[in-house]
């Protein structure tokens, strides 16, 4: 149960992010890869583009380059067009705090490789919204099957209902659920 969880953590610690590009991109790099290789090129296109992470600078870039730094063709295609989003101005990141989470999510998937679930890590991580629950996250998913000792994953209507009683702080609940999955958790 999340009660236990909680107990065994301890104090609510998440780490927040800018609401900026630069957030966003290193959002994109993370996608199904593990931290440590995720950090190793993200650290690469920071150095690439000397430490300013714009649409400006990514564009400058070739995408060669950028898949020589370790991206993929498709994350390159990403990221270029998240710049050019933001740079025409079709994305604007000083609205997002102002917008519902829905319009947000709605306004983020409208890019490449942007989907649901890097825009609920966005409102987490980087809007601070406390009342996300990230129905499409793995970790989530399996924190909830053993917390809660379910045969199977529980599905995104499913958690929507059993994460009825955690409202307005979905979020956090969240937060408890990843770090139920660490190794050091033994829960």
């Amino acid at each position: 149960m999340l009660s236990a969880i909680i107990e065994h953590v301890g104090d609510y610690g998440i780490r927040f992010r800018p609401p900026d590009f630069e957030t966003l991109v290193k959002s994109i790099v993370f996608q199904q890869l593990s931290g440590r290789v995720a950090n190793v090129i993200f650290s690469r296109l920071s150095a690439a583009v000397k430490g300013v992470v714009t649409p400006e600078s990514v564009l400058v870039l070739r995408p060669s380059r950028m898949r020589a730094l370790g991206l993929s063709t498709q994350k390159t295609a990403y990221i270029r067009d998240l710049a050019r989003h933001t740079r025409s101005g079709k994305l604007v990141f000083e609205e997002l705090s102002a917008l519902s989470d829905e319009e947000v999510v709605a306004r983020l998937t409208q890019v490449k490789g942007i989907g649901v679930w890097t825009a609920h890590m966005f409102l987490i991580f980087a809007l601070r919204r406390t009342d996300v629950l990230p129905t499409g996250d793995l970790g989530i998913r399996n924190a909830i099957r053993k917390a809660y000792s379910l045969e199977a994953l529980p599905t995104p209507d499913e958690m929507e209902r059993m994460a009825h009683r955690w409202r307005p702080y979905c979020s956090v609940a969240s937060w408890y659920l990843w770090r139920s999955l660490e190794p050091d958790a033994n829960l």
